[in-house]
């Protein structure tokens, strides 16, 4: 229970669902004991009048007898079907809270982890894959929410009912309630033993099921790659070695669950056993009437499915601890990047590099190192280089998705970590290298930076001519409301990429950083691009990373960076001039260009 004790402020926050369920399950349970008590005095009725009948064997007797019997017996079972009905309301109100109750924490749940999951850093999602991710916030909180109904529902139905029950047949016979308890400590026993085989055993069910989930997951998002490559059979063979994983160890826990119900079915027999049996020798010596037989094998079967589902409970309790646990893990994740103020900021644009060194925790890779470089207000800077030097690297930082190990970075005039991230970040239009497009239309993906009520039509068109991708989507039959599929899966990387740069543009950010995003578009359409990027970019401090010269020879200042130092600074003209890295790189793009023609 230690896991499941972080569940308490959930029930706080629904105490009154609770509490309101086990008032039900009392009242509930009241009425289910009331039968049994009706029940012992109809037989003992109609026991005392067979013995009276014998006396007075008239026909005006015989025929009154009758009819009071018929009409005892009636009045005994009405009473019966009624408190029934009672019991049944109560048990649709008991169910009404306590399984309402299980659905609302289930939705909290979902909801703490998907804001913890958005607000962890980079290197979080670098180290776990999506498939555990999305089954720990979906399986495992599913079996979390059977803990926080039916489990609490039956443990609470059983606890009450088994101290009602028992104190009824106390107050009746002690002697035989206490033969009829003999089979408890040993059940006690058996359901402690099960307990902890079967919480091993969750805990093992649900990492294989993490593994099959992530290994689907990455089977569907790399379809293309494994049809390419004609992989599918070696894939549906590994898929099915996973499954077999998943099934032997579920199998495991399953022979635990079946063993389990026929003990305890088994000793609840016992108990019926005993009751007839010592029951009937109590009844010779007058102790009890044939009645409190009956009415003890009827509280024994009451007692049978709480009692047997106990198994089942313990199973769900065992495996909702499993599962919370591994919910726990990142719930108790304290983010490396949290927001330290929420004093309003606007962002003007001027950025300062202070030498800022940066390594990746993860892989130990120094990416930048006492790099300093200033961008004031309203001017462009350009950072070309070769793979591995550190280019993403500053876009990451400046969008504070990392903090930096050495060093310090200003915006502003102010240190980046003090600044408060929310308005911070919603001053940037951040275009990354890897375009993720969202599986919904074309117009809600350039939207996508603002926010849903400013949703306007214009502007959307505005920046998808802006980022020359409007005479594409024009022709798509339907237009700006064409699905893209999961992550852009119908468009072409170039189109991919002007809708990603469509969408930094229709946010009019103060800051604008374009991380290596023209990579898949040809040389005229990128010129086309900057074209109009040039009246986009006045007044806004622009980030342009790439490793195309074309791309970035208009910046008012060129950084060209090799493994994460700066080798040289300058326009355009003055780094040719220097014949330097950025001119070998020019001369080779400008051969390689001519060949292309």
């Amino acid at each position: 229970m230690k896991e499941l004790s972080y569940l308490n402020r959930h029930f706080l926050h629904y105490k009154w669902h609770l509490f309101g369920g086990i008032l039900f399950v009392a009242i509930s349970n009241l009425f289910a004991i009331f039968p049994a008590q009706i029940i012992r005095y109809a037989i003992d009725f109609v026991q005392d009048s067979l013995l009276v009948f014998p006396l007075f064997d008239t026909p005006d007797f015989i025929g009154f007898y009758q009819s009071m019997l018929t009409k005892a017996i009636l009045l005994f079972s009405s009473l019966v079907l009624i408190l029934a009905l009672f019991k049944g309301f109560f048990m649709y109100l008991m169910r009404q809270t306590i399984i309402v109750m299980s659905r609302h924490i289930e939705y909290d749940l979902k909801n703490d982890i998907f804001q913890k999951y958005e607000g962890l850093h980079m290197a979080f999602y670098k180290q776990n894959n999506t498939g555990d991710l999305m089954n720990r916030i979906s399986e495992d909180v599913s079996r979390v929410r059977m803990y926080l109904g039916p489990a609490i529902m039956y443990t609470i139905n059983l606890i009450v009912l088994f101290v009602m029950v028992v104190f009824t047949m106390w107050s009746v016979n002690p002697t035989l309630t206490a033969y009829v308890l003999t089979p408890l400590p040993v059940l006690s026993i058996l359901i402690y033993w099960v307990s902890k085989m079967i919480n091993q055993k969750s805990e093992r069910v649900q990492a294989k099921l993490s593994d099959l989930s992530t290994f689907a997951q990455e089977a569907f998002s790399g379809i293309r790659v494994i049809k390419a490559y004609d992989r599918s059979a070696e894939r549906s063979s590994q898929f099915s070695a996973h499954c077999n994983d998943y099934k032997t160890t579920s199998l495991d826990l399953v022979k635990v669950n079946a063993l389990f119900m026929p003990a305890m079915i088994l000793l609840i027999g016992l108990s019926t056993i005993l009751t007839i049996y010592i029951g009937g020798l109590l009844t010779m010596d007058g102790s009890v009437s044939p009645g409190n037989i009956a009415e003890f094998v009827i509280y024994v079967n009451m007692l049978t499915w709480p009692v047997a589902s106990l198994g089942w409970v313990t199973s769900l309790v065992q495996r909702a601890a499993a599962s919370q646990k591994r919910i726990n893990e990142f719930l108790e994740i304290d983010p490396d990047i949290q927001n330290p103020s929420d004093e309003a900021f606007e962002t003007q644009g001027h950025i300062v590099f202070d030498d800022v060194s940066f390594t990746y925790l993860d892989s130990g890779v120094k990416a930048l190192d006492h790099v300093s470089f200033e961008v004031q207000k309203g001017k462009s800077l350009a950072i070309i280089g070769t793979t591995g030097s550190g280019k993403s690297t500053i876009a990451n930082l400046l969008c504070r998705l990392y903090d930096v190990h050495g060093g310090e970075i200003q915006i502003d005039g102010q240190s980046l970590p003090t600044l408060n991230l929310n308005d911070y970040r919603d001053s940037i239009g951040y275009v990354p290298q890897e375009v993720y497009l969202f599986s919904d239309t074309i117009s809600n993906n350039i939207s996508f930076s603002k926010s849903i009520s400013d949703n306007d039509e214009d502007a959307v068109k505005f920046a998808a001519k802006a980022a020359q991708v409007y005479s594409n989507i024009v022709e798509f039959p339907e237009g700006f409301e064409t699905r893209v599929g999961e992550r852009g899966i119908t468009l072409s990387g170039g189109q991919k990429q002007r809708i990603s740069i469509a969408r930094a543009i229709i946010k009019s950010p103060k800051i604008l950083i374009f991380d290596d995003c023209l990579s898949a578009v040809d040389t005229e359409t990128e010129e086309k691009i900057l074209q109009n990027l040039k009246s986009i970019m006045e007044d806004r401090t622009t980030i342009i990373i790439s490793h195309r010269v074309s791309s970035v020879k208009h910046c008012d200042e060129i950084l060209v960076l090799d493994d994460g130092k700066i080798l040289e600074r300058g326009t355009h003209d003055q780094l040719t001039k220097s014949k330097g890295s950025y001119y070998e790189i020019h001369e080779q793009q400008q051969l390689e260009s001519l060949k292309a023609v």
